[in-house]
């Protein structure tokens, strides 16, 4: 920021935003009507080809949204709202528990039992063969979702309560006008594109340390045009304030800060290395030991 002050500009909502997920939400339920009379091998099929692609963008939204970056932080709840509503694809709660667990993965990235992105000795310690490991890959939604309770839980707030009547109210509508069938290709494309799918790389190539001395990695592939840019990582890390549509500007600004660092260009090649390099799996994290955690 001192050499290129320039860059706070970049801070500050994106205006396209709500726009562009409001097209994705509807786009979702369109789908939920189109897919009613389907049978049941095409409604997974388009759960994962095309509906859990969405779902799996909306979970990157409301990453970006947890930063305030829709109406900016002077309209906070605006975006928790919002969030909840981008939500509603995605078939379960999840917007309010995750911006409430995001805020400790910033403030204490890799730390023992505060960040709960860092897998658990469990997990370490049983998925360490390449089969074992494509077993976890697959079942990373129900790591992903019960690990906070396990290595960190907290109290449900109020906002959590309302993601859930607000998202369980617009399932039982979607249930009452269109069956069952549209659930489960909500549900079930959530579920599969978090699991074994390119987009999912996201989640190993952020952190995993694939040479050692780097915990956070950048990808900047064609698959950012899906994800809000969440492959831009270390951009993001530095400047969590800068919505997910202008990192591209603070690599180019600051080019000499960020061209020379290890980074990714294909998620598919991440998943690919993570299940058949030995020397890669769950442990492959930092973890430190924050003050806090000491105390607690």
């Amino acid at each position: 920021l001192a050499k290129y002050p320039e860059i706070k500009t970049l801070m500050g909502p994106d205006p396209h935003l709500k726009w562009i997920v409001s097209g994705m939400v509807f786009m979702q339920f369109l789908a939920c009507y189109l897919v009613k009379d389907l049978s049941w091998k095409w409604i997974f099929f388009w759960a994962y080809a095309f509906g859990g692609c969405i779902n799996h963008s909306l979970t990157l939204a409301i990453h970006d949204i947890s930063h305030n970056v829709a109406f900016g932080n002077k309209q906070a709840k605006w975006n928790r709202w919002f969030a909840v509503f981008a939500n509603l694809p995605i078939g379960i709660p999840y917007s309010a528990s995750f911006k409430k667990y995001h805020i400790d993965h910033h403030r204490y990235l890799g730390g023992d039992n505060l960040d709960v992105d860092i897998p658990t000795d469990f997990e370490g310690w049983f998925f360490c063969t390449p089969l074992r490991k494509l077993l976890w890959l697959f079942l990373q939604p129900l790591f992903y979702s019960l690990r906070p309770l396990y290595v960190n839980p907290k109290a449900i707030t109020r906002m959590e309560i309302f993601n859930a009547l607000v998202q369980f109210s617009i399932d039982l509508i979607i249930y009452y006008l269109w069956g069952l069938k549209p659930i489960i290709y909500l549900i079930a494309g959530t579920i599969l594109c978090m699991g074994l799918h390119p987009i999912s790389g996201h989640f190993i190539a952020e952190h995993y340390m694939f040479l050692k001395g780097y915990e956070t990695y950048s990808y900047y592939g064609p698959l950012n045009w899906l994800t809000f840019n969440v492959g831009y990582h270390m951009e993001h890390h530095d400047f969590p304030s800068i919505p997910g549509c202008r990192l591209p500007m603070v690599k180019k600004i600051a080019a000499e800060y960020y061209d020379n660092l290890p980074h990714h260009q294909s998620w598919i090649r991440v998943l690919w290395d993570f299940v058949f390099d030995d020397t890669i799996g769950p442990y492959s994290r930092v973890k430190r030991l924050y003050k806090l955690a000491k105390e607690s």
